[in-house]
This record gives structure tokens, sequence and C-alpha cells, in this order.
């Protein structure tokens, strides 16, 4: 199936946090919060301004993410289960030099 989303809206697909703490504790699935960091799947074509003009998203599918712990709203489409949230629920954009620096 594909999916396009309107407006501002982005799809996003959670990524998943590791299951160990840094002293090499198992965290149980009970116990563990649902991520708040995602890839970007699909986006709308972007929203109107005042003058009806459109406006792109800054974000693009393959962009990591960071959003609210309650953003978005959760579908499973194909089984997998992602999130549908306007662009203004994104925080910010993950880069690739940042991912790596808070590996090290």
């Amino acid at each position: 199936m594909k999916f396009r989303p309107l407006h501002d809206r982005v799809v996003v697909r959670r990524v998943e946090e590791d299951e160990r703490t840094k002293g090499g504790i198992i965290i149980p699935d009970t116990a563990k919060e649902k991520p708040m960091q995602g890839e970007v799947i699909a986006v709308g074509p972007g929203a109107r301004n005042e003058k009806g003009d459109l406006v792109a998203l800054d974000v693009k599918p393959g962009d990591r993410v960071l959003f609210g712990k309650w953003s978005g709203t959760e579908v499973k489409l194909d089984g997998q289960e992602l999130l549908i949230m306007k662009e203004s629920d994104i925080m910010g954009v993950i880069e690739t030099g940042a991912v790596a620096k808070k590996a090290a």
C-alpha cells in the first residue's frame, strides 16, 4: 500500500532504542517508554500561507527526527506501526554527526 499524507502532515516510524542501559542492565518491555525518535517515511506537499502559496516542509523522507512524547496519531499500515503528525509536532532533525557523537 502506498500512503501520501496531506498538507503539512508527516508519516514517522519510531526508532527502537537500545534494550540495555549504559551499566548493562536489560530493560523489560513493560518498563520501556515509547521512543521519541523516528525516521520520516513520507511527507505531504506542504501548508498554504496567507497568500495561498504552498510552503514546502523542512523535513524529507529518511530524516531522523525528535518529537514529543504524545505527538501524532498511531496507525497500522501494511503491518507497520507508524505515526502521522503535523510538521509542527516535530522538534527537530537529528543530524548524522550528532548520532555518531552520542554513540561514542
